[in-house]
């Protein structure tokens, strides 16, 4: 199994179909497919932030859901939407008030369509995916390898938010410990959600949330060859947005 894992796209539309074509895929009734048949797998966070959610959600619904020629697993944003098409009171922020704002924009009928696509594509995507044939484990935030296998609550949300110690820094950013330090596990653990300026592999993680939303990139990593392939964003570059890590 040769599969393109891709990063948090929040939106970025442009950006996706850049990173596709980079990747060889050709562009076939409104769809991306690989000539060699290369699974592409999104790493969650497919909203909020970015200028195009809803075209994100549509295309990579038609890639998931009625063509099969991709797996998505979800993030944090994707829950939050999720849970605002439920109808729960959410809080319109972080991102999530860009993409109610071009949702508001539709009419009844193109409204319904996009929420019943998108809930869809969530309620049937596992919280994480475990891809023995190409040894490697795909989760938004990571996983630990004592998780592999579970799907309680305590693994929703390490997948979801990370390894979340419940505090804040000085900006108000969550404070999170560095899971990856301790992974010893065979099986690539491929993930996302804490941007950073350039893919960050410890152990046999990698991080491949490069900002795209900020100003950085867009990254896919690519297996069994172990090569990361990344296009330069459109938005303008927010330095702030960025983690830094002690061993950078």
């Amino acid at each position: 199994m040769k599969i393109d894992v891709i990063g948090d796209i929040h939106g970025c539309y442009d950006e996706l179909c850049m990173l596709f074509e980079e990747l060889g895929y050709n562009l076939e009734q409104g769809i991306y497919i690989h000539p060699k048949g290369r699974i592409p797998v999104f790493v969650g966070d497919l909203t909020d932030r970015g200028p195009d959610s809803l075209n994100v959600i549509q295309l990579v619904y038609e890639m998931v859901i009625t063509h099969k020629k991709a797996k998505y697993v979800p993030g944090n944003h994707c829950n939050k939407l999720y849970r605002f098409f439920l109808g729960n009171k959410v809080q319109q922020k972080h991102g999530l008030e860009t993409t109610v704002a071009e949702y508001e924009s539709l009419d009844v009928k193109k409204k319904g369509h996009i929420q019943n696509q998108f809930m869809r594509l969530y309620e049937e995507a596992p919280l994480y995916l475990n891809l023995p044939e190409a040894n490697a484990v795909i989760a938004h935030a990571g996983i630990k390898k004592s998780y592999i296998g579970r799907n309680d609550k305590k693994v929703k949300t390490f997948v979801l938010y990370g390894d979340i110690t419940g505090k804040f820094d000085e900006s108000g950013k969550p404070i999170r410990r560095d899971w990856a330090q301790h992974y010893d596990g065979d099986q690539w653990i491929v993930y996302g959600h804490t941007p950073i300026l350039r893919p960050r592999i410890v152990n046999k993680t990698i991080n491949i949330d490069t900002g795209c939303v900020f100003g950085n990139q867009l990254t896919a990593f690519r297996l069994p060859e172990e090569k990361t392939i990344a296009v330069p964003s459109s938005l303008p570059f927010q330095e702030e947005k960025f983690r830094s890590f002690p061993d950078d």
